[in-house]
């Protein structure tokens, strides 16, 4: 029965949901009037951290306090509290507030298990995004949707605004380059909220489920992808503030080299400073700080650099920055320390082909433009909600 009535409900929102900029913006796990009945008498999992509220209250704690039986929490990158460091393993455990056991997506395993699976009737993912294709969530959410159609369960997504939104940029992920910071073929900047690409993964048939996942989409009311989406809690300890969400896209591709991005300090992903004292005016040590960075890049030594915290306009994804520091370098190796993870970041290994041959951005970002049109049809067809363009 929750199989037809989940079905039902998401016919009836992708074809009723309207959205208007003027009006408060309501996320999915707010609107529960069209959710909590398909949950009453249910095994309830759910795939949460932090950011997973309902008007300020944990969602754990809203649905246990509207008798919701929950049975389990799946924990992401981060953990369920969000306050492991990047990279960091995240420990099978329980929550000491309500008693509930959390196992680790971010650990022994990336993907529920059979096991791990049995007795539960649904699936709630609601997780706070930042609409990078290497921001380890939507990989959570790709092993879920693949688990769930392997188990016969329902997955019910509860959508939010992406704060990145508004736009489609990057290189597209190829063959051989994927890695849990790149498991589907999308762009850096996919443009689309959790609940749409939810339903692009499982109906691209992209997860390695032999059917596709019985899925539906609690979507945002009156958000629109020309919004910019201000963030009410920080999706993970290295992404405090509005500044650094928007920066990351561009900034991420630093974490290949040698120069630090401000992790360990506070100011993360809105600074940029290598060791070389020519690589700008701006200086910052990086320190360990106990759940944000622990050992950061550069630790307890001076980076010089460019402090962001001073743009009048925050551009959208750029090269510009990682371009200005390797030219800054005689010997690649020297910024350059990891160039596999870069490769992987980048979702090919064309990127630094293209900047060895010493291609502008401009020719770079061109190079792009004939996969990102066929992305952005394709992106098209999954849509929740009013478009940037």
């Amino acid at each position: 029965m929750i199989r037809i009535n989940i079905l039902l409900v998401f016919l009836f929102l992708f074809l009723g949901c309207t959205s208007q900029e003027t009006a408060e913006i309501k996320v999915g796990a707010e609107r529960t009037e069209l959710y909590l009945s398909l949950l009453k008498d249910k095994n309830v999992a759910l795939v949460v951290n932090n950011t997973s509220l309902v008007n300020g209250v944990h969602l754990v704690d809203f649905l246990l306090s509207k008798d919701i039986k929950l049975v389990k929490i799946f924990a992401p990158e981060h953990g369920f509290r969000g306050d492991v460091s990047a990279g960091g393993v995240v420990e099978d455990g329980k929550d000491t507030k309500t008693g509930l056991p959390v196992l680790s997506l971010y650990g022994k395993n990336k993907k529920p298990t059979a096991e791990q699976l049995a007795g539960i009737d649904v699936v709630i993912f609601d997780i706070q995004d930042v609409g990078c294709r290497f921001y380890t969530y939507i990989s959570t959410l790709h092993y879920l949707i693949e688990a769930c159609a392997e188990n016969d369960l329902p997955l019910v997504v509860f959508d939010r605004p992406n704060p990145n939104g508004d736009y489609v940029a990057g290189p597209i992920r190829e063959e051989g380059f994927e890695s849990f910071v790149g498991v589907d073929p999308i762009p850096i900047v996919h443009g689309c909220t959790v609940g749409e690409l939810a339903k692009m993964i499982n109906e691209e048939g992209w997860h390695k489920g032999d059917k596709k996942c019985k899925l539906a989409v609690i979507p945002n009311q009156n958000y629109t992808h020309k919004m910019l989406y201000s963030l009410p809690e920080r999706p993970s300890p290295n992404l405090p503030n509005d500044l650094s969400v928007r920066l990351y896209p561009s900034l991420c591709f630093f974490e290949a080299t040698s120069a630090s991005v401000g992790r360990g300090t506070e100011f993360p992903f809105q600074v940029i400073g290598g060791l070389k004292s020519d690589l700008g005016t701006f200086e910052f040590t990086p320190r360990s700080i106990p759940g944000v960075s622990v050992n950061p890049l550069n630790k307890d030594k001076v980076c010089y650099g460019l402090d962001l915290r001073e743009l009048e306009n925050v551009p959208k994804f750029t090269l510009k920055y990682f371009l200005d520091f390797y030219n800054k370098y005689e010997n690649e190796a020297d910024f350059l320390t990891r160039v596999n993870w870069l490769n992987l970041l980048a979702g090919s290994d064309d990127l630094i082909k293209q900047i060895r041959d010493g291609k502008t951005e401009k020719e770079i970002v061109k190079s792009w433009q004939p996969e990102l049109l066929e992305y952005k049809k394709l992106r098209k067809k999954y849509l929740l909600y009013p478009d940037f363009e």
